[in-house]
């Protein structure tokens, strides 16, 4: 395999260039969360968090953001342990990953 056949490989991959939600940090939290997410351009971003039963506790952000990585804290103090949600709609973009807040 060459060089340049290499560099077409990893130019084409959505972990370098698409949009990516990562698992928040820790997790298992108390009381407190840290939720990452990268953009590849500019984007009207929504990160919001949901509870089980599908409520809304908390938006995160609402703006619009440029590309690179971005870093949220989550403050769940006030919630009930149990399982939550976090969504992040960005451009086309839309992932849910899983929470567990622990007293």
């Amino acid at each position: 395999m060459s060089v340049s056949t290499l560099s077409a490989i990893r130019g084409t991959s959505p972990t370098l260039k698409g949009f990516v939600l990562e698992n928040a940090y820790p997790d298992p939290f108390n009381p407190s969360t840290t939720i990452e997410y990268r953009l590849p351009a500019r984007s009207h971003v929504s990160l919001t968090v949901y509870d089980a039963l599908g409520r809304k506790v908390s938006t995160l952000v609402s703006e619009v953001q440029n590309a690179g990585l971005h870093s949220v804290t989550f403050n769940a103090a006030e919630l009930p342990s149990g399982v939550y949600f976090d969504r992040l709609e960005a451009g086309p973009f839309i992932e849910i990953n899983k929470l567990l807040f622990l007293k």
